[in-house]
């Protein structure tokens, strides 16, 4: 039986896909939706290797409220079906963030949207989606 599912959710059509999914299929399990901020956006944005600190905590700040506004929207997604979910926000490698989440929180069902990569920029740019299947304690679902 699910008692707990975690949802990874971002700003595409995939995501909402996901967490409909996880609302509807899993009807009697307690569902978190977990947005990922990856510090490598941060130093990208910045050029942090020139030292402009200033900026990363700027950039930084402004992350998290984009990833709060995608977690709100992820709330107002599941009323829709009925249903309340947790919500939290971490901060680390997107796929790692979200296996470690779900060992250390009792998750037993993680359900992931797809960005349908496919040929050349799947082998080169890797799936989150397929690294958390392969690194997963718990059983994945794939949201295509």
């Amino acid at each position: 039986m699910t008692n707990h599912v975690l949802v990874p959710v971002d700003e595409s059509d995939r995501s909402s896909q996901a967490l409909e999914f996880a609302c509807t299929e899993y009807p009697d399990a307690d569902v978190t939706a977990i947005h990922v901020l990856d510090p490598g956006d941060f130093y990208a944005a910045t050029g942090i290797e020139g030292g402009a600190m200033a900026n990363y905590d700027e950039l930084r700040k402004h992350h998290e409220t984009q990833a709060e506004n995608i977690l709100e929207q992820a709330r107002r997604e599941a009323d829709e079906y009925g249903r309340e979910i947790e919500t939290e926000q971490a901060v680390g490698s997107v796929s790692q963030s979200i296996v470690d989440y779900a060992a250390e929180h009792d998750v037993d069902h993680i359900v992931i949207g797809s960005h349908g990569r496919t040929g050349a920029s799947r082998i080169l740019l890797g799936s989150v989606a397929e690294t958390v299947a392969r690194r997963s304690p718990v059983p994945v679902t794939i949201v295509r």
